[in-house]
């Protein structure tokens, strides 16, 4: 009797080899250098990093609505939110959020009065999609300033937060892409299966309980693998956020930026939610 022939793994068209190479090749680039200026540079260094990761998600989230011909005050909200974010570096000087909230509230007034400058009939679309960004992008991501800043541990949460969004969203992706049958969000992200997000928590919660012993002793084994499993699923709503943007626009990524992942937001989609998520998290239970 002839031995059957073993079942072999593959990749969905796009989820390639040379998808996973090129995934790989930008981690092996990009995540020494976000280390060392976590790390090793200024805190100062870091705030740029971030603002500059926010100015660029802003306009390819802008970009993306004017190509799918959605109107947008596209320069009113790069600048609204990228200050938005900036705003977070104060949380040094003042209290951790009372500069972010008067930035907030002088972005959607002008927002709001852009149709005054702009001479332009008043619309509510423009200026929906505008505040969409500027909260989506700008807030959110402002929580990345606030949480290295905000704690004498702020380099240890940072890496923590990151390596287990990133090795989740990782798991998922070649989990997902090899044995994932069952769809999670077929309307929403068609590629998305429910092994690959079973995966992700998994992995999210492990990679939690490593980092943390390493990182974070003091915060406690059932705090971190309660963290990784927070983590874990709010990244995951994260992700299917920017899913649900893209879908509604026809676009399936923000921008060509980082090879393997698309644009700066296609990279930093999980963070987004993660951020605050994890920001009230240590907080809450002492591990900041």
């Amino acid at each position: 009797m002839g031995m059957a022939a073993p079942t072999s793994l593959s990749f969905p068209s796009g989820l390639g080899r040379p998808g996973l190479l090129k995934r790989l090749a930008s981690a092996l680039v990009l995540l020494p250098v976000f280390m060392v200026i976590v790390v090793n540079a200024p805190g100062w260094m870091f705030n740029i990093l971030v603002v500059i990761a926010s100015a660029v998600a802003l306009w390819e989230l802008a970009r993306m609505f004017e190509q799918a011909g959605r109107p947008v005050y596209k320069w009113h909200g790069v600048v609204a939110g990228t200050a938005l974010t900036a705003a977070f570096g104060a949380s040094r000087l003042l209290d951790p959020l009372v500069l972010p909230a008067l930035v907030l509230t002088l972005a959607i007034g002008a927002v709001l009065a852009a149709p005054v400058w702009h001479g332009r009939a008043p619309a509510t679309e423009p200026t929906a999609n505008t505040l969409l960004a500027v909260l989506y992008v700008g807030w959110l991501l402002g929580y990345g300033i606030l949480l290295h800043h905000t704690s004498p541990l702020g380099d240890q949460l940072v890496i923590f937060l990151v390596g287990v969004t990133w090795v989740g969203e990782t798991a998922a992706y070649l989990v997902g892409s090899t044995v994932g049958r069952h769809k999670l969000a077929r309307v929403i992200s068609p590629r998305k299966t429910v092994e690959g997000a079973i995966a992700q928590v998994v992995a999210s919660v492990l990679t939690a309980a490593a980092l943390g012993a390493w990182l974070l002793p003091a915060c406690g084994g059932a705090a971190t693998l309660l963290a990784g499993g927070v983590l874990g699923v709010v990244g995951q709503v994260g992700d299917l956020t920017e899913s649900v943007i893209k879908r509604s626009v026809g676009t399936k990524d923000t921008g060509m930026l980082i090879p393997g992942h698309g644009g700066v937001l296609d990279r930093i989609d999980s963070l987004l939610f993660n951020l605050p998520a994890f920001y009230y998290f240590a907080r809450w239970t002492g591990c900041a």
